[in-house]
């Protein structure tokens, strides 16, 4: 089940997935942020993260192009273990030149729809950069009242 849910999470991250995230995401999924200590609930502020974190890393690196070095330092997943309802993801990028590794874990249900995802990034550096653009992110997000 879960190879068909990443497929279309590659899907939706090329801009090619009809309906995006609300076609991905179940109503009641639980997003775990690197950033923020308690679990978020519901599929409109899972979407608000991962929107923010989609404008906050670079964009994909054309497919082979694995040197960090080279300053391109767009976001691209170098391994993924898929196992029944569970995928983890390891994705790598540069943010402000500073190199960002980490981890999507990605739990669907059995209609493929995403009941928890899980960001976890290091190094230490890459946390607290990655936190303060999230942050100023999210607050440009905000609807004004």
């Amino acid at each position: 089940m879960i190879e068909k849910t990443v497929a279309n999470w590659h899907q939706h991250l090329r801009g090619q997935l009809p309906g995006g995230l609300d076609e991905l995401l179940h109503d009641d999924v639980v997003f775990h942020s690197p950033i923020v200590y308690t679990p978020q609930k519901g599929k409109a502020i899972t979407k608000l993260y991962l929107d923010a974190a989609g404008q906050t890393l670079p964009g994909e690196r054309p497919a082979g192009d694995r040197d960090v070095s080279n300053g391109a330092g767009g976001f691209h997943y170098t391994k993924q273990v898929l196992s029944g309802h569970q995928a983890v993801l390891e994705f790598e990028t540069t943010v402000e030149g500073k190199y960002v590794n980490g981890v999507d874990i990605i739990e669907c249900d059995d209609d493929g729809r995403i009941i928890e995802f899980r960001v976890m990034i290091r190094p230490l550096q890459a946390v607290n950069l990655v936190h303060r653009q999230m942050g100023a992110m999210l607050e440009s997000m905000k609807p004004t009242a």
